[in-house]
């Protein structure tokens, strides 16, 4: 502010005056602005990039996120058409498992099964048939 302040009064004193020393003080003052706005400008521009730049990667990511979400989307559709069809195996094959066989019912099975985090995977019990003689 104190160098604008400078200006101003070589400005005032210089058009006050009316010789040759008046225009070069003038043409100085000229010059220093116009540098000024050419800095300031050279500042703009780079800045301006920057946020061109920013808004790229933003539109990137944005773009990026859209597509692991609508992967995400197919693969949740994908799982529960896959559930639906071996749930509806299932209820077809149930019916055709032996009454003495412990995979006959499928609500006991379901409780006996427990997810293993160690392997990852389910523990189904072991398939039994229970033996049943008749008296003679």
């Amino acid at each position: 502010k104190n160098l604008a302040d400078q200006r101003k009064a070589q400005l005032i004193h210089a058009l006050s005056e009316d010789s040759e020393e008046s225009e070069n003080v003038m043409l100085k003052v000229y010059n220093s602005i116009q540098e000024v706005v050419y800095v300031k400008n050279q500042m703009l521009v780079k800045v301006q990039g920057k946020l061109k730049a920013a808004k790229l990667e933003i539109r990137d990511l944005q773009a990026e996120f859209e597509d692991e979400r609508n992967d995400y989307l197919s693969t949740i559709r994908r799982l529960e058409r896959e559930g639906q069809l071996l749930n509806g195996l299932l209820e077809r094959m149930v019916p055709l498992v032996r009454r003495d066989c412990n995979y006959s019912n499928l609500d006991r099975l379901k409780k006996e099964a427990f997810w293993d985090e160690d392997s990852a995977a389910w523990k189904l019990p072991d398939v039994t048939v229970q033996k049943t003689t008749l008296p003679s």
